[in-house]
């Protein structure tokens, strides 16, 4: 490539084509690109060959690319300088706009690193978004939708848990907490008590329908899909163990479709709800043929559960087992307790890892006939 031949006069001499005032060559095929003025003493040229540089327009170079400054007369001894200023222009207002797009889809997306995640959460058990996937995140989400059952009988009185599902106080627990009470209180995660009724049973599923009088404006459950876990999932369950409401223990799910068998009334034990406050029983299952916590007595079911090392504890029975999205994925009901798998009396066990929920697909299906009041 060559630079232009320019004389010291202020414009450049072209050959001269044809007769008379011809003094200038013949329009090129495409015209030249209009210089831009950007203020006194410069002119920016766009093109992509450097100044003075043959381009394949054949006019210097100015032809596609970043913007180049005009050509200075060699008479003037010198090269405009503006280039590198005016990239460095451009790199400064593109960081400018990155940052305020970056910002603006952080915003919109909940994963800025300001502000907070107030306005992403819904009322609820929807998991805020930027929390989806934490055990921390499900908690919040669902915990106010957890409450403590404490009933009483001619056994005693019995601690066990329960899911709202419906705002005027329809609450999901175990059969088995509930069964020969006469009479049902229920907390709130915020403290207020209720006085609740039985609205339907089915002990072959251990499951049960209470409803809350007086109630309103309460924040629900979203019940998931069982039919869709996977061993390995992760889990969180919330319930009241041992009169300790809202406790949040996490696990994953260790194996799916055991077959649990439990006593279908206070038969099977010395007391019918899970967690017997004042001396009574762990609730008694049966697996694999052999006994766990107790005797399970004559009056028995089987169903299929999910098992997980979610820590479970008396008084968790009736409460939720939820998966990463905040959704209810069973309803936690029978936990191994070594200590008490004799038979002896011992309220204070604790959990070693073998908890079983009943499917929350089960719970669904079974959900018209327990709101009609049958069962078995």
């Amino acid at each position: 490539m060559t630079e232009s031949q320019r004389p010291s006069g202020e414009y450049p001499m072209y050959p001269s084509y044809g007769n008379g005032d011809a003094a200038y060559p013949p329009p090129p095929a495409q015209q030249p690109a209009q210089p831009i003025s950007t203020g006194p003493g410069t002119t920016v040229w766009p093109g992509s060959g450097g100044a003075g540089h043959s381009g394949g327009d054949g006019y210097g170079g100015f032809g596609h690319g970043l913007p180049q400054s005009a050509p200075q007369p060699s008479g003037h001894g010198r090269r405009a300088k503006r280039p590198v200023a005016l990239l460095a222009a451009v790199a400064v207002a593109a960081a400018v706009v990155g940052g305020v797009t970056a910002t603006a889809v952080g915003q919109l997306t909940g994963t800025g690193s300001s502000g907070t995640d107030s306005s992403s959460v819904v009322s609820g058990t929807t998991v805020s978004q930027s929390s989806t996937g934490t055990v921390a995140g499900v908690a919040k989400a669902v915990s106010p939708t957890i409450v403590e059952i404490g009933a009483t009988s001619t056994a005693g009185e019995s601690t066990g848990s329960g899911v709202i599902i419906t705002s005027d106080g329809e609450i999901v627990t175990n059969n088995h907490v509930i069964a020969g009470a006469s009479s049902i209180k229920v907390t709130l995660s915020t403290g207020r008590t209720y006085t609740a009724k039985v609205v339907g049973t089915d002990a072959d599923k251990d499951l049960a329908l209470i409803d809350l009088e007086g109630a309103s404006g309460l924040k629900t459950a979203t019940l998931g899909d069982s039919s869709g876990i996977k061993v390995g999932d992760q889990v969180v369950a919330i319930g009241s163990p041992e009169g300790l409401t809202g406790t949040v223990t996490s696990g994953i799910v260790s194996a799916l479709n055991r077959d649990v068998t439990v006593a279908k009334d206070s038969e099977g034990g010395q007391g019918q709800g899970q967690g017997q406050q004042g001396g009574g029983s762990d609730w008694p299952f049966e697996f694999g043929g052999r006994q766990f916590n107790g005797d399970t007595g004559n009056s028995t079911t089987t169903y299929k559960a999910i098992q997980t090392d979610a820590s479970l504890n008396p008084g968790n029975s009736g409460g939720a087992l939820i998966n990463m999205n905040g959704e209810i994925i069973g309803i936690n009901s029978a936990m191994y307790s070594a200590s008490s798998s004799g038979g002896s009396s011992s309220s204070g066990a604790g959990s070693v890892g073998l908890g079983f929920a009943i499917p929350v697909n089960t719970l669904k299906a079974d959900l018209d006939t327990l709101r009609d009041g049958n069962g078995s």
